[in-house]
């Protein structure tokens, strides 16, 4: 073989490493880039149930505050029940002048 014959050799083996090379790597890019909207999805759905979850959040703080327990209850009415009894007695002082 001549010099220029295996320099052509040379030449040709190393353009088909660098196909190979280049297929490899846009395969590689390629799965990278469906991971990287895989990812994208998910974030977006996380998102969602955070906006979600943070006006559940808020509702359930809104109900919280709105709730009436039975002690809340009974203790209104025995305050109203002392009201009464006060203004009874500002009215018969009142009325015995």
């Amino acid at each position: 073989m001549s010099t220029n014959e295996q320099k052509l050799n040379l030449f040709t083996t190393r353009i088909r490493q660098l196909i190979l090379n280049y297929s490899e790597a846009k395969q590689q890019i390629d799965s990278l880039q469906a991971t990287v909207a895989q990812q994208e999805a998910k974030i977006e759905d996380l998102k969602a149930m955070l906006t979600q979850s943070q006006t559940n959040f808020t509702s359930l703080k809104l109900a919280k505050m709105l709730e009436v327990t039975d002690a809340e209850v009974d203790t209104a009415q025995k305050k109203i029940a002392k009201l009464i009894r006060d203004v009874n007695k500002c009215i018969t002082l009142l009325s015995e002048k």
